[in-house]
């Protein structure tokens, strides 16, 4: 199945350098371009497309904003933010907002194409980076300074997928490290979310920090 993905970002080199990339890669093929968040909110509703690559900093309608409007819609595009990563604030605000994944645009290319398969595949994914600041960010919190949480009803499996997930793994590369099927590492984080009340991914990483399953970045 190829999967259909729509490149919002106001910078044109960024977009022309996307579309090169992905025109490499025979599953993906870019069916759109956007130069503004209303522009890739239009685009969604003409085209359906799988995914969106979605840059924060756009004028009008921002990265957020769009992906607010797009995911509040409920229909099957999901939203992957790439951004450079220079304002925290916008990130969580996105991660709000209702996005199912992250990157950074000095990631390889390569990890880009991985990326866009994953979260087409109904995977979240946030790039290492990403979830070292993040825990960065929450270590910083006065509240962050109490002792490690525990996990009620947590298995030894879930927590080494937990673990993983501090870490910033996939569902598939968490299948990897652990020699078990994708359908069973996502049933794993499926079963994390409901037992530890998380509403999505972040909220997994931390609560994998505050049970000292993973560190704080040094």
């Amino acid at each position: 199945m190829t999967v259909r993905v729509v490149l919002a970002d106001d910078q044109p080199l960024v977009r022309a350098g996307l579309r090169v990339l992905i025109a490499d890669a025979p599953d993906i093929e870019v069916v759109g371009e956007a130069g503004t968040g209303a522009e890739a909110v239009r685009l969604v509703r003409e085209v359906a497309p799988d995914v969106v690559l979605m840059d924060l900093r756009m004028p009008g309608t921002d990265g957020i904003q769009a992906t607010r409007a797009i995911t509040a819609a409920g229909g099957p595009t999901r939203v992957l933010v790439l951004t450079t990563f220079d304002d925290d604030e916008h990130v969580h605000a996105a991660l709000r907002a209702g996005a199912s994944g992250f990157l950074v645009k000095d990631m390889a290319l390569d990890d880009i194409l991985g990326a866009v398969r994953v979260v087409a595949g109904g995977d979240a994914l946030i790039a290492p980076a990403v979830t070292r600041r993040l825990i960065a960010e929450f270590t910083r919190r006065p509240e962050a300074a109490v002792r490690a949480r525990a996990l009620p009803g947590v298995t030894d499996r879930e927590r080494e997928v937990l673990t993983l997930v501090g870490r910033g793994l996939s569902n598939g590369e968490i299948a990897a490290e652990l020699h078990i099927s994708a359908a069973t590492a996502k049933a794993h984080v499926a079963r994390l979310f409901t037992k530890l009340g998380a509403r999505d991914r972040v909220h997994l990483v931390i609560a994998a920090y505050e049970a000292a399953l993973v560190g704080p970045p040094r």
